[in-house]
Formats: structure tokens, C-alpha cells, sequence
């Protein structure tokens, strides 16, 4: 089949962290920085108004922080000004796993999303639209601003905050405003703004071969004397609100059979990490596949020397059935393992016919065209 594209180089994911004034936006992003299981964050904090008190709040708590005032991101600040500062946060200096950026209270997260996705920065890659929500205030804050059914409708990740203040009627109807929408996002429980990092990042995203073992971090330092002060276990109820799902297949992968998983992937399904063997369909390549939300993106890569050629994949998201979606997976393998070598046995087409290999190499390659259509091309848009 036709050459895949250079490798690239890596790519850090950017989140975009919505959601109305007083919905905890804050509160969760600090949440983030104090319990990152030693990724590096860079944020960019939106703020509306002329005193910054969201810069200073989360400031000296993180290497990179970009702060821009003077009103609403995604009105004052054009697709080519918000690259000048990915720009910053991107350079190799800087060393970031991930980049979060804090919108207004005010700001469109279709536009900021937008711009990420227009953005000619080749480091970044979109990490999904979290929105924020005041479960205690829903039918208030929705009164006030009813364009926050636009923003559920877009929305990759909704937290509903402030839990302990509401009641289930109230988290239930929060939850048929969201399926409304049309959006089958996933929807998970949060009280001062607490959820599990790893929905978000986890130590995967760091560079291949970074040294694992590290000094204590301040960070470890202050869940240690937390632990010691409450007596509760870090995390240990956190990961509660979502499942997450591990597949592995030493059988390659049929490109049909996984597109329609993909394209039809289950509500509540977040994120999707891993590498994909395809077998015979490019027995040259693994690929790496990332999808959160809607966004579904394969980059390829060669496989190298000695590298078990297998499939890898995790998948979180809340109010799955892991095991339902195990096994559709598992429905997705080709239906034999190919052989280690192809067949160097001659054709026996007839004269002015394609011969079998022909035909057979053909097949492949129509077969991978569900899955090239999400690998990014020179010059596209992310």
C-alpha cells in the first residue's frame, strides 16, 4: 500500500476546561495540579475582568502558566494569537504531558475548540472539551445563560459538581438534559471539583524511555501529610465515577470490523489510548490511536526490531459495560492470524486478469481506507 507519512513528532494533548461562573472550573483545575502523578502541566488561564484572581489562584502551582486577560479568549484572542502561546508551552524546553486551558465563564467552547482544531501547531493534538457544571444550581444557571444546551451538545466530558448539594431527582434531570442534547458524552459525579486525573492524563503521555523512577515530588509530599491528616487513602474512592477497560490481542486487528466499533462507539466511552496492529492490511506499521469524544485520530509508525506485534488498547468512560465492550473487540480480530511471511508462491491469474497478489493487495488497501481517513496528512487541519 502507499508509504505512510514521516513519523511526527510527539504531540501534547490540549484540554479545554469549560464551564459557567461559580460551576467550580477553579477549584477542579487546582484539584488537577495537586494530584497529577508527576505530569507537567502547562495552563493558559482565561480570565474575564480586569483583576486576575484565577491567574494568581493557580499561579507559582505549575512551571508554564500563560494568563490572558482583557476579556473572553475566544473573542479577543484569534486562532494565530492563541498559537503564539502554544507556541510557548510547546517548545521542547517546557517539557509539558498536556496543556489545560481554564476558558471564562463566558467563553464559547465551540470556538475555543474550533481553534484548537484549526491551529497549525504540529505539537498539540486536541484533548477533549470538559464542561463544568453546578449540579446544586443547574435549573438557576440554565435559567440565566439557556445556552449552556449548546454547551452540553459539544461537550466531551461533563462533571457535575457539587454533588453533596444535590439530590438524584436533580442529578437525573441533569443527566436527561445532557442525553437531550443529542450528546452521548460521558457524565461523571464530582464534589469540590475531586475527579480522577487519569480520565483526563495519566504517566503514559511522558516521552518513551523517560527515566521512571524520580525524586519526591512536593506534590507526593503533600498527599502524604493529607493522608496522614484524614486518614483516607489518595484516590481511593475517586476512580469510582468512571471504568476503564484494557484490551490486548496478539491476533492483528480487522480494519472494517474496528472502524465500525469506532464509529459507533458506545455512550459514556471518554477516551481511547493504545497502538493497533492491523496485520496484513500494513504489515509495515503499528498504529498509535487516540480518540476522546468525537475526535478520533491514527498516527503510524514503523514497527521496530524485536517489537511484539500486538494490540494494546484502554478505554475510559462512565456508564459503559466493559465487558460488553470487551467483547465487541474482540469481534473486531481478523479472523485468522496471518502468517510471519507473505506467500512468495507465483500467481496463477490469467493473461490480461489482475493476478492473486494483485487482487489480494488491492483488498488491503480498501480495507485500511476507514482507518487512513483519521491519520493526518502534511498541511491538514488537527
Amino acid at each position: 500500500m502507499n508509504a505512510s507519512p514521516p513519523p511526527r513528532t510527539r504531540q501534547i494533548p490540549v484540554i479545554v476546561l469549560a464551564g459557567f461562573l461559580g460551576s467550580g472550573k477553579t477549584t477542579l483545575l487546582n484539584h488537577l495540579l495537586r494530584h497529577r502523578a508527576g505530569n507537567r502541566i502547562g495552563v493558559i488561564v482565561n480570565d474575564f475582568g480586569s483583576i486576575e484572581i484565577d491567574a494568581m489562584t493557580v499561579s507559582g502551582q505549575v512551571g508554564s502558566t500563560v494568563s490572558l486577560g482583557g476579556g473572553c479568549l475566544c473573542c479577543a484572542v484569534d486562532a494565530s494569537e492563541l498559537d503564539t502561546y502554544l507556541e510557548t508551552l510547546t517548545r521542547p524546553t517546557a517539557r509539558l504531558d498536556v496543556i489545560v486551558i481554564e476558558a471564562s465563564g463566558l467563553a464559547e467552547p465551540q470556538e475555543l475548540v474550533r481553534m484548537l482544531l484549526a491551529s497549525d501547531n504540529p505539537h498539540i493534538v486536541y484533548g477533549g472539551l470538559v464542561e463544568v457544571v453546578d449540579a446544586a444550581e443547574f435549573a438557576a444557571t440554565r435559567e440565566r445563560h439557556p445556552e449552556i444546551d449548546r454547551h452540553l451538545a459539544v461537550a466531551d466530558l461533563v462533571v457535575l459538581n457539587k454533588t453533596d448539594r444535590a439530590g438524584e431527582e436533580e442529578r437525573a434531570r441533569i443527566g436527561e438534559a445532557v442525553a437531550a442534547t443529542g450528546n452521548v458524552a460521558a457524565v461523571v459525579p464530582a464534589t469540590y471539583g475531586r475527579i480522577d486525573p487519569e480520565l483526563l492524563f495519566d504517566p503514559a503521555l511522558r516521552p518513551d524511555g523517560e527515566e521512571k523512577a524520580r525524586q519526591l515530588t512536593f506534590e507526593d509530599l503533600y498527599l502524604e501529610e493529607r493522608a496522614r491528616e484524614t486518614g483516607e487513602e489518595h484516590g481511593a474512592h475517586l476512580h469510582t465515577a468512571y471504568e476503564s477497560v484494557d484490551f490486548a490481542s496478539d491476533v492483528p486487528m480487522d480494519p472494517r470490523r474496528l472502524m465500525e466499533f469506532l464509529d459507533s462507539r458506545p455512550g459514556g466511552l471518554y477516551r481511547i489510548k493504545g497502538h493497533v496492529d492491523f496485520g496484513s492490511g500494513d504489515a509495515d506499521h503499528v498504529y498509535a490511536v487516540h480518540a476522546v469524544g468525537r475526535f478520533l485520530r491514527f498516527v503510524p509508525r514503523a514497527w521496530t526490531r524485536g517489537e511484539p506485534r500486538l494490540t494494546r488498547l484502554v478505554l475510559i468512560g462512565s456508564g459503559i459495560d466493559g465487558r460488553a465492550v470487551r467483547k465487541e473487540l474482540e469481534g473486531c480480530r481478523a479472523s485468522e492470524k496471518p502468517s510471519e511471511e507473505p506467500s512468495k508462491e507465483p500467481s496463477d491469474g490469467l493473461p490480461g486478469e489482475p493476478n492473486r497478489e494483485t487482487a489480494q493487495d488491492a483488498a488491503r488497501e480498501r480495507a485500511m481506507w476507514g482507518v487512513l481517513r483519521y491519520v493526518q496528512q502534511p498541511g491538514d487541519d488537527a
